[in-house]
């Protein structure tokens, strides 16, 4: 499965700007599997989030640059909150968004969390940062990844405390398996997401980290961080249950792309720091029968 790339974005604000950006994307956006009267507030919050992480993180502007720019963003997100008019320099983004969020009383502070996360992810480049441990993460997964999650169970009329938990250990697990896959390309870039006592425990040098040497104990580092993200997402999994309709069927094909990916993974012995592995066309029958097979307790994982 080649999962589609969104529309290339333009964003240009203090200088800032990138412009025909192609995102690979693990996972569908508002597929044919979405209820069609959501389509178009998914798609809204999808080119919201798109967008801001563009101006967090392409192009060629400074760090300041792009927190400049954020806060922009930030101003116009209120603005589309409050019934403040267009935006002047993202309408594309803003004007489907105020109407999202006027038709289906979007919570403003979980877009706001997303914006958070940008930043959070700027400042520690900038300052070469890293996260000491996996409960400093996992905060930072509850801003950048969680709030998703809740908007479309929002969306869905789902709120009850049991599902938005289960929600929130699926989002976090997805944007862990979206680390642990890419450190090929993040650490170059500058962001190193494997935490210092994780590190540590390992016995992983960070300048070996950083220099992407494939060493034994940087596998070993991978596969218990891989095994953290697997559990999560096991742990979630239920909510495909509680999700009526092809929404649900949605969810368990995003659960298994997920799953999926660690098998990739594993299957390179967990050596992401030399290549990224990625799911393809020959992945999705094995997908589609574990969605199929997902049971009350738990879904089908075996790697095959």
């Amino acid at each position: 499965m080649n999962p589609p790339s969104p529309p290339s974005s333009t964003v240009a604000s203090h200088g800032l700007q990138a412009q025909a950006v192609g995102h690979y994307e693990n996972f569908p956006v508002a597929s044919l599997l979405c209820p069609p009267h959501l389509r178009a507030p998914v798609m809204a919050i999808y080119h919201f989030a798109r967008t801001a992480d563009d101006i967090a993180d392409e192009g060629d502007a400074s760090p300041q640059e792009r927190l400049d720019a954020l806060d922009a963003y930030r101003a116009d997100l209120a603005a589309a909150a409050h019934g403040g008019g267009s935006s002047a320099r993202w309408p594309q983004v803003f004007d489907p968004l105020a109407r999202a969020i006027a038709g289906h009383r979007l919570p403003e502070r979980l877009l706001t969390d997303l914006l958070d996360a940008f930043a959070q992810d700027i400042a520690f480049t900038r300052d070469a940062r890293r996260y000491a441990d996996r409960a400093e993460l996992a905060d930072y997964c509850r801003r950048s990844a969680n709030p998703v999650g809740r908007l479309l169970l929002h969306l869905y009329g789902t709120g009850d405390a049991a599902s938005l938990a289960m929600s929130d250990r699926i989002c976090t697990a997805l944007q862990l398996i979206n680390f642990w896959q890419d450190p090929s390309v993040d650490i170059p870039r500058g962001r190193l997401y494997f935490t210092t006592a994780d590190c540590e425990r390992f016995g992983v040098d960070e300048a070996a980290l950083r220099s992407l040497e494939p060493t034994p104990e940087a596998a070993r580092l991978v596969a218990d961080c891989c095994a953290w993200a697997r559990a999560g997402m096991l742990a979630g999994a239920p909510l495909v249950h509680r999700i009526p309709g092809r929404a649900g069927w949605e969810l368990r094909l995003v659960v298994q792309g997920g799953l999926r990916i660690l098998d990739r993974i594993a299957a390179i012995g967990h050596r992401t720091l030399e290549r990224r592995p990625t799911v393809g066309a020959r992945d999705l029958p094995v997908m589609l029968w574990r969605a199929l097979r997902m049971g009350q307790s738990r879904p089908t994982t075996a790697a095959s």
